[in-house]
């Protein structure tokens, strides 16, 4: 019976551990409100007039479900800068990645694992992501913004981190 219990715990606690967890007391810091889905794969944020990608670069948008399929690319800081400049997606030009002010926009800040509002960006992964904001003191190093708990830090510049692109309207 002890066996069957640490089998059944092994089982269920990966599948606990992935299910972003929120803190119901806290005031939400990116409400639906503030979001509109362009249907398209992007979501345009009301309260900064950013259009962002709904899907994580690497993954598919599937129009028929609305949600984001496979797995987030990950590449190093000049990657991510060089995939964005001449991005096409939706129809649209003008992808680039955002600064860390407007990454740092769409956390969440009362949810974990991830971070963000998971009915406007699906299938999120709780990690980094790389902005365009370089280190002042550190030259092989920028900014990251982290969707596990919506902390930043500097990451160096051949680390590989996630990416999601924004344009203005």
């Amino acid at each position: 019976m002890k066996r069957f219990f640490i089998l059944l715990l092994t089982l269920l606690v990966p599948t606990v551990a992935l299910a972003q967890t929120c803190n119901d007391k806290m005031l939400d810091t990116s409400p639906d409100a503030n979001f509109s889905d362009n249907q398209d794969g992007t979501i345009t944020d009301s309260t900064t007039g950013l259009v962002w990608m709904k899907c994580s670069l690497g993954q598919t948008f599937d129009a028929s479900s609305n949600s984001c399929t496979g797995e987030g690319s990950q590449m190093t800081w000049q990657e991510a800068l060089n995939t964005a400049h001449g991005y096409q997606f939706a129809n649209l030009n003008g992808w680039r990645l955002p600064n860390i002010k407007e990454l740092a926009s769409i956390t969440e800040r009362s949810c974990v694992r991830p971070a963000i509002n998971e009915t406007f960006f699906p299938a999120t992964p709780s990690d980094d992501f790389w902005t365009s904001t370089p280190s002042l003191n550190t030259l092989d190093s920028a900014w990251v913004v982290a969707f596990f708990n919506s902390s930043n830090a500097l990451k160096v510049k051949n680390s590989y981190i996630y990416v999601r692109l924004v344009r203005q309207p």
